[in-house]
């Protein structure tokens, strides 16, 4: 098997520290049933219109994969190609096209767009679309909106002005239910209402609300990149944490609701102490590729 290793684009942490090859994952087809190719999983996206990459935002390896297979992209789809990353939110798309268009400085960029403290795991996917001219779609609602949905319900958003709308999925948006909203409360280890120290007298949170407009407001926004007119045809890669698109929940329940077309692919990575003799039958729920990732390789930040 040909080893893959990041290009000199960019080389964050994880480069610089030690080599990455196919030594330190493992790629499950549900579908077939075995363990694949990185190129093999690529060459599926022939057969779907958006990649839902799942991840653990500190996990080294999955960034590095997240990497290549961008690249893999581009080399079977060229110019209709696109990227979307959780990792910014809407109202800053200006930014991020100032970035990318290359009238801006990194520093100017990175502070105004509000990049995450671990933005160097996602810069060389942002500067290689800077670089090859594709697009990044800033997907997420922005926190103040999301924490105000978990204070006051979808009902104190409509009462936004328009502008500010423009940033949230169109209201009124659908909220977790079912096996997701159980999923919801349990990982997050609070009930669908908590106590939200910012608000007057100990207000209940809606967790479910808040968190169930993170992901309306990302598919929106990829399902709304795609049915552009200019943009018919194309593929895009998004990212987001894997709970945000693991068994096929959340983002990529609500993008049914905006487009019932859209052939989603979902891979969901993540570290797993079992590596590298991994028992798949546990795992395969989570989405149509499953990737395991070495634990023993150092992550990018602590938790």
């Amino acid at each position: 098997m040909k080893k893959i290793f990041l290009s000199l684009l960019a080389l964050p942490f994880f480069a610089s520290a030690q080599k990455l090859d196919e030594n330190n994952y493992r790629i499950y087809s549900v579908k077939q049933g075995k363990e694949v190719t990185l190129k093999e999983m690529v060459s599926d996206m022939d057969n779907y219109d958006v990649m839902l990459f799942g991840e653990e935002h500190n996990d080294s390896v999955t960034h590095f994969l997240e990497f290549s297979v961008f690249e893999l992209m581009h080399l079977k789809y060229g110019s209709d190609l696109a990227l979307s990353l959780e990792m910014f939110d809407r109202d800053v798309q200006p930014v991020m096209d100032e970035y990318l268009q290359g009238f801006i400085k990194e520093k100017y960029f990175k502070k105004d767009a509000r990049a995450w403290n671990n933005y160097r795991d996602y810069k060389p996917m942002v500067d290689f679309a800077r670089q090859k001219k594709l697009d990044v779609v800033c997907a997420n609602a922005p926190s103040r909106y999301t924490n105000l949905a978990g204070r006051g319900g979808q009902g104190i958003l409509k009462e936004l002005p328009d502008d500010a709308k423009k940033y949230i999925a169109p209201l009124p948006y659908d909220t977790a239910t079912g096996p997701y909203h159980a999923k919801l409360t349990l990982v997050t280890h609070m009930p669908a209402t908590t106590a939200d120290t910012t608000a007057k007298k100990g207000r209940p949170f809606n967790m479910i609300t808040a968190q169930s407009l993170w992901d309306a407001t990302m598919a929106y926004s990829v399902t709304g990149y795609l049915d552009q007119k200019k943009n018919k045809g194309k593929k895009i890669m998004h990212v987001n944490g894997k709970f945000h698109s693991d068994e096929g929940y959340a983002v990529a329940t609500q993008m049914g609701k905006y487009n019932s077309k859209l052939r989603k692919l979902i891979i969901s990575a993540a570290s797993d102490e079992s590596f590298p003799k991994v028992n798949w039958e546990t795992l395969k729920p989570n989405g149509d590729y499953i990737i395991v990732t070495d634990p023993k390789v150092p992550k990018t930040y602590s938790e």
